[in-house]
């Protein structure tokens, strides 16, 4: 047993509270639980508790033992001075303040329910994956639905922090925020750091001024990623290698080499070199991007403005000095997806948040519109039976998975509390 489920029981008055009485046979009546802050200091906040004839105000603590309050050495922490009962499933000690006055004891075990007991047993039995997937089936639609959108939400918050990290370091300038993001997403999981490296040391108001001529900003993106240190005959890399050391001088920037980049295990499609290149014609065929991004509700909309191509160069190069079969390599939709997923939506996401404005119903309907991922956790809930149509679904059930199934929080969890309930 977890102290988590004590946690719940009591959250929760999942126990027979209608003969409740303390280690000291003193009648216990719980007007309120209390708050459960899940912070430092005792478990539950501002409880109201009626102990014999006298009624208290102050905080719960809940332990497996009653021992537990000295193996944690909250005897030495003021923070538990205003204890007023301590919640056990077994009482094996009598607990003392500062003052050497007697903490009551509730001793849980004598009051839940067998059925409350094999239910947690099932639940927390040992996992092959996530320790529900034998009932998942079981939950109904409108407990998973709205769950969902909390996890949904979640995970927009979560993104939403290195979002809000890079706006404060780079002058809340919200156009160079979303330069650096697209730039990290368009390396993909391999480059996406180095591709972040790159734009974050090129001052955005460059590219706002560079951005009439591609190859300027492909020579800034090239220049910065180390792919142009090298020697090469071809007119295109040497047009590329002269507009950088220009711009160099031009801007009075420090020459250097940001990050490595891979080509290793890549899908030619997928080599730095083309996403590079379309990442500056991005740039080159839509100024104000962020402005349109921003207002932008339909995924359509996103496809359309999102439909860039390579260079004449790149039609027929993977890389420099070797030549390949012509094709346009324009942005896919599947990638394109990807980007809404991980930036346009968590971007919007926090640039309203600062405005005070509330998007949030705006977002799942435009990730309602996106197909959804392809990858090992959503095959292995598919396997479960839980099918994901779109983004919305896909996003939720990888928030589930790493911030509940990973961590053993299924008491937190509106599966788990469910499936405890039933």
């Amino acid at each position: 047993m977890k102290e988590d489920f004590l946690h719940y029981l009591w959250k929760f008055k999942k126990f027979d509270t209608s003969n409740l009485e303390t280690s000291n046979k003193e009648q216990i009546t719980i007007l309120h639980s209390g708050q459960y802050l899940q912070l430092a200091g005792p478990d539950f906040f501002n409880a109201q508790i009626i102990i014999g004839n006298q009624k208290w105000a102050g905080n719960v603590e809940i332990h497996l033992k009653s021992s537990d309050w000295y193996v944690h050495h909250h005897e030495r922490d003021e923070a538990y001075e205003n204890v007023i009962l301590h919640v056990v499933w077994e009482h094996d000690a009598e607990i003392f303040r500062k003052n050497n006055t007697e903490i009551p004891v509730l001793e849980l075990k004598h009051y839940v329910s067998k059925d409350s007991l094999d239910n947690y047993q099932s639940l927390m039995s040992p996992k092959s994956w996530i320790f529900c997937e034998k009932q998942l089936k079981e939950i109904n639609d409108f407990t998973f639905e709205n769950w969902k959108e909390r996890l949904f939400l979640e995970r927009l918050e979560r993104k939403s922090l290195p979002i809000q990290d890079l706006f404060e370091t780079l002058s809340k300038d919200w156009e160079a925020v979303l330069f650096c993001l697209l730039a990290k997403n368009f390396g993909l999981n391999t480059n996406g750091e180095s591709f972040l490296k790159i734009a974050t040391s090129i001052p955005f108001q460059i590219i706002r001024k560079e951005n009439a001529e591609v190859e300027n900003i492909e020579a800034l993106l090239f220049g910065r990623s180390g792919l142009l240190d090298v020697e090469k005959e071809d007119n295109y890399f040497q047009d590329l290698k002269f507009r950088y050391f220009y711009l160099l001088h031009k801007y009075q920037i420090e020459k250097t080499t940001v990050a490595p980049l891979q080509f290793f295990k890549h899908r030619p499609d997928n080599f730095p070199t083309i996403r590079l290149s379309q990442f500056a014609h991005l740039y080159f065929n839509q100024h104000n991007l962020f402005s349109k991004l921003m207002t932008v509700k339909k995924a359509k909309e996103i496809y359309s403005i999102l439909d860039v191509a390579v260079s004449p160069y790149w039609q027929n190069h993977y890389q420099f000095d070797k030549e390949s079969p012509k094709k346009k390599k324009q942005l896919s939709k599947s990638f394109i997806d990807l980007i809404i997923i991980n930036t346009i939506i968590p971007i919007q996401f926090t640039y309203y948040k600062n405005q005070n404005k509330e998007v949030y119903e705006d977002l799942i309907e435009l990730s309602n519109e996106v197909a959804p991922e392809n990858n090992a956790i959503i095959e292995k809930f598919s396997s479960f039976g839980i099918k994901s149509e779109n983004a919305f679904s896909t996003q939720a059930l990888l928030q589930l998975k790493n911030e509940y199934c990973n961590k053993g929080k299924c008491l937190e969890c509106a599966i788990g509390t469910e499936l405890l309930k039933n």
